[in-house]
Parts: structure tokens; C-alpha cells; sequence
């Protein structure tokens, strides 16, 4: 009798520890504690799952085959989904025939007879170094250190100020996540974009919701929206104004280890905006592949170049005008 009390003490005590164990995950994982989710592989097997769930044809009328530069440099922080987010872009592209793209790390595609060439661009990650936030000045300080400052300076400014004419005269941009950082200490490129990047906490569970769940662009969620692991990011400098429609937001009350507690209000990851007669969109989904491979996400990055390129007829009220 003593050893089997023993014996049944011992496996009801291995039992109340694995029930803590998951039940403490759990708590982790919702409360958003550090959930840095594992590198997927790019390979062929990810692209064919890629491939499987794109969507077969575009959501809005196609006129013409559009050209889009999908540019993927990084001088900063390097996010490991660069690769998978161009393979993405490639596939939506050749998938629904909608787009040609063409990939390129080469800052001289930003020179005004290039991006002629081009129906939109995509900045996909082109996170900048810190110290000067300046993706152009990092490149060309690198690749040619004992040139005068004062002329590399110039040579970057005049790169931004081709990418800001650009979209004014009718080019499209879509931003993805971290290409927010690109110019990060450029009014004009926060204005253009509608945000600088401030700053994120750790990576978290986040429940992602439609601003206005009628928005053709976001038809491709369910109305409650949708929830994935990513940073979550605030912004700064231009979005004060909000000078853009809004199309996805998480709810600040939400969202753990915040540099200032901001439990009110929401914070848009998504939104669209017009600049002179061009099209800008930035969509802060996603630091990790494994959100893509959501289909919803991929129609409304779909949907999103599409509406760079000029495919899509919508609201485009900016929402801090809405509210004046």
C-alpha cells in the first residue's frame, strides 16, 4: 500500500508539473513575452506552399501588366525574411500575371531614367543604419570611402529627391515593414511614407483589425480581422498628422513592454495614402515568413500593388482630416 502511494503521489506530482508547464506557456505567449519565431528555410519546398496559396487571378481589373522593382537592400538591422518577402513579391506578381518584377539591390536603380522604367517600387526591409538613417549615404560611404562627404551627401540627396519625384509624377511605393527606416530622419520621406519609425517591443502575439472593414483593399480578411506573431511597431514625425486612410490597426492596451505605458487608443500598421499622382502604401506585416503563409495576408499584399500601380479605385481620405 505505502509503494503504490508512493508511486501514484509521484505521477500525480509529474502530472500538476506539466499542467503548470503549458499553462505557463500559455500565459507567456499571451501576455507577449519574447515569442522570436524560428527562420524558415527558403526553399523550393516554402515556395511551392507560397505558390499553392496565392491567389490564382487579382482582386480588381488588370489594364496592362504593371512593372514593379522590388528593392532589398539593407545597410542596418537585417531582418532574416528579406529573401522570403522578394520571393513573395515575384510569386503574387507571376502568379496572377498582374506584375513583372524585377529584384535589385543597386541604389542606381533610384536615378530618375531607371525608375522610369518602373509602374511601382517596393521597399522591402531597406533598413538603414542608425547613425545617419540615410540608406543611400550608407551605401556610397561604403563603396567609396575617401570621396568628400560633402559630395557623397549630395549624391544620397539627390537619389531621395528621384524617389520623392518619382511618386509625385504619377510612380507607385509600397512599403514593407522595416523599409519605413529607410529615410528615417527625412521629413519628406516620413511624409511621403506617413510615419517615421520610432521604436517596437519585443515580438508578441497581436490581434490585427480592419479599420473600416468595408475598404475594398481589405476584403480578403474576415471582418475580426486576423492574428499573427510580429513586431509591434510605433511611429513617429509624420504620423502625428495622420495624413493617411487607415487599414489595419492593433489596440495599444494590447500590447506588452511599451517604452511608455499607452494603454488608450490604437496604432495603425497599415494605410494608404496619395502623393501628388502617385500612390503610397505602407503595410507593417511581417517580420517573420510565417505570416505569409496566411492567405489573406497574401491577396491584400496583392491587393496593396495593385493599388500602387493605380488598379484600384477607393476611399482615400486622410483620417486626420476626417477628424478636424
Amino acid at each position: 500500500m505505502d509503494n503504490r502511494y508512493r508511486i501514484e503521489k509521484h505521477f500525480l506530482s509529474n502530472d500538476l508539473v506539466k499542467v503548470f508547464l503549458v499553462v505557463f506557456g500559455c500565459l507567456l505567449f499571451q501576455n507577449g513575452f519574447s515569442q522570436n519565431l524560428p527562420e524558415v528555410k527558403l526553399d523550393e519546398a516554402w515556395k511551392a506552399k507560397i505558390q499553392g496559396l496565392a491567389p490564382e487571378k487579382a482582386s480588381f481589373p488588370v489594364s496592362k501588366r504593371k512593372k514593379i522593382l522590388v528593392f532589398s537592400l539593407h545597410t542596418g538591422f537585417e531582418h532574416w525574411v528579406i529573401p522570403h518577402t522578394e520571393e513573395v513579391v515575384k510569386i503574387l506578381g507571376a502568379k496572377s500575371g498582374a506584375f513583372e518584377v524585377t529584384a535589385s539591390k543597386d541604389i542606381r536603380m533610384f536615378e530618375a531614367g531607371n525608375l522610369a522604367q518602373f509602374d511601382a517600387v517596393v521597399l522591402n526591409n531597406t533598413c538603414s543604419k542608425p547613425d545617419r538613417r540615410n540608406i543611400f549615404w550608407d551605401k556610397l560611404a561604403l563603396e567609396n570611402p575617401e570621396t568628400d562627404t560633402v559630395l557623397l551627401m549630395q549624391r544620397a540627396a539627390d537619389l531621395e529627391k528621384s524617389l520623392l519625384a518619382y511618386v509625385e509624377d504619377g510612380g507607385g511605393l509600397l512599403v514593407l515593414h522595416g523599409g519605413i527606416t529607410m529615410h528615417n530622419n527625412s521629413r519628406a520621406f516620413s511624409r511621403l511614407v506617413g510615419a517615421s519609425f520610432d521604436y517596437h517591443p519585443v515580438q508578441q502575439l497581436i490581434d490585427v483589425k480592419l479599420a473600416d472593414p468595408s475598404h475594398p483593399l481589405v476584403q480578403a480578411f474576415p471582418k475580426t480581422g486576423f492574428r499573427h506573431v510580429d513586431e509591434p511597431y510605433f511611429y513617429k514625425n509624420a504620423y502625428e498628422t495622420l495624413d493617411f486612410t487607415p487599414l489595419l490597426y492593433f489596440e495599444n492596451g494590447k500590447i506588452t513592454e511599451q517604452k511608455i505605458s499607452n494603454p488608450e487608443g490604437v496604432t495603425y500598421v497599415s494605410w494608404i495614402r496619395p502623393q501628388g499622382k502617385g500612390k503610397v502604401m505602407y503595410c507593417s506585416p511581417s517580420h517573420n515568413a510565417q505570416s505569409f503563409e496566411n492567405p489573406d495576408l497574401l491577396r491584400f499584399l496583392l491587393n496593396g500593388m495593385q493599388y500602387v500601380v493605380g488598379d484600384v479605385d477607393c476611399d482615400e481620405t486622410p483620417i486626420g482630416k476626417s477628424r478636424n
